[in-house]
């Protein structure tokens, strides 16, 4: 009995570590100048982020203490608690996950990554151009894990087609599933369904009375920065990670066998994709109306309609745990700007920095890129803008390019294994090191921090 509460001590030490931080806190004076309401919800974001970070229970569980916390400290009633948990935004991830499930189910990789090595060639360079790029682009419109998890069999299968043993070709096998990570993670600041903290930045927008951002315009100031950084990401991951071949001939014949084996491409596979291509249309044109979210769930209702998905695959292998944290982040950064935590923590953020520099916009981009680069890295991308934009939003200037470069920042996660869901996702073939996120990552991100900092202050100006 005491050994097993021993260990149950050691496996969720930060539980236990957190827990003690929040009390302690609450039991300390309110600092001046914020309300106890406000204080209260700063004590949770601390406390979350230590269990995000060291996870010693699910984040499912996490979650739902972030909504318990907001009743049990006062902060909230449990019907505001409810209100503020589900949004628009909620509805997105929740649809663009299940629209996610019934574009895999439909089986379409192999022909995806033949469709590839058709445009780029057997070179490899040239193939792994071709894998960034279209990661990048389709990442852009389906979310980034979902065109991880995707792609990550295709190159897998071009690397065991190589060699049985993909750690005798490690150079390869390693660029191969950088380049669709990283250009998975680079291409979902391409559009507002790019990534849910993309939409759950736009909602704060509108819910703080700041300002709107429609889908084309948020497409008109994101995505020239992909299509540079996509470039740059290609020569990035070639001179980092070096093939022992140059040329995979014998792979792309093999995939042709296996693509050859499997027919024809099949009337429900050419009605999936034309269903998404609907539900792109409707983000483009209906969301400003009727928000993203219903469009995506329309998009679900559509694919169960045809018969394309089955409801208990969409039950089976959409996480719900995913869509629980996206709602409760949500609900707390609420929290943070409706009891004046948010402009609090601005205020105090910008008068430290003026130690550093009297130009207010700097301090702006750098707090709005740099720490959400750096919290990225070890938060969740969601769980990072759903904390700091309200904070980032109460620093004045352009609320909506605020909010812009915060979002895109929030993609820079690039140097850890935990940092996006497409690290987790590659890092989960057991092919690839700790130190090769490090190895690629930085400079990753120097580079796309340095291609935001320039749109922000020579571009984006000029746009409008």
């Amino acid at each position: 009995m005491i050994l097993n509460i021993i260990y149950w001590a050691t496996q969720r030490k930060w539980l236990l570590i957190s827990l003690l931080l929040a009390t302690v806190l609450y039991l300390l004076p309110t600092p001046q100048g914020l309300t106890a309401e406000g204080y209260h919800t700063i004590i949770i974001v601390l406390s979350t982020i230590l269990l995000i970070v060291f996870e010693p229970i699910p984040l499912p569980a996490v979650a739902m203490l972030i909504l318990v916390f907001q009743v049990l400290f006062g902060i909230a009633t449990p019907n505001q608690v409810a209100s503020s948990f589900m949004s628009d935004a909620v509805f997105f991830i929740m649809g663009s996950l299940m629209l996610a499930v019934a574009i895999v189910s439909q089986d379409l990789d192999t022909r995806l990554a033949l469709g590839i090595i058709n445009i780029t060639g057997h070179k490899t360079w040239r193939i792994i151009a071709g894998f960034v790029a279209v990661c990048a682009l389709l990442s852009s419109f389906i979310g980034e894990h979902t065109v991880t998890a995707m792609m990550m069999p295709v190159g897998l299968t071009l690397v065991r087609h190589t060699s049985r043993d993909p750690k005798k070709v490690a150079g390869l096998t390693s660029l191969i599933l950088f380049s669709i990570a990283y250009g998975s993670a680079m291409g979902s600041i391409g559009t507002p369904s790019g990534g849910g903290r993309n939409v759950i930045m736009i909602g704060y927008l509108s819910q703080f009375g700041m300002g709107n951002l429609s889908y084309l315009d948020w497409m008109k100031y994101a995505y020239p920065i992909l299509l540079i950084e996509i470039p740059l990401a290609i020569m990035i991951l070639w001179w980092t990670f070096r093939p022992e071949k140059t040329i995979l001939d014998s792979a792309v014949r093999k995939l042709k066998v296996q693509v050859a084996k499997s027919g024809q491409i099949t009337g429900s596979q050419i009605t999936a994709m034309g269903v998404f291509v609907l539900v792109f249309l409707g983000w483009v044109f209906l969301s400003p109306k009727i928000g993203l979210g219903i469009v995506a769930l329309m998009g679900v209702v559509l694919y169960l309609a045809m018969g394309l998905v089955e409801w208990q695959d969409l039950n089976r292998n959409t996480n719900w745990g995913v869509i629980m944290l996206f709602g409760s982040a949500i609900s707390i950064g609420i929290q943070m700007k409706d009891t004046g935590a948010a402009l609090w923590v601005a205020n105090n953020v910008i008068e430290g920095l003026q130690v550093i520099t009297s130009n207010v916009d700097f301090s702006r981009s750098f707090v709005s890129i740099f720490l959400t680069a750096g919290l990225t890295n070890f938060l969740s991308n969601a769980a990072t803008v759903a904390v700091l934009g309200p904070i980032v939003l109460n620093m004045g200037g352009n609320a909506v390019m605020v909010a812009l470069s915060t979002a895109l920042a929030s993609a820079f996660a690039y140097l850890t294994v935990v940092a996006s869901p497409t690290c987790m996702i590659i890092h989960s073939s057991g092919l690839v090191k700790p130190s090769d996120y490090l190895r690629a990552g930085w400079k990753m991100t120097v580079m796309s921090i340095a291609v935001l900092l320039l749109f922000i202050h020579l571009f984006w100006p000029l746009m409008g």
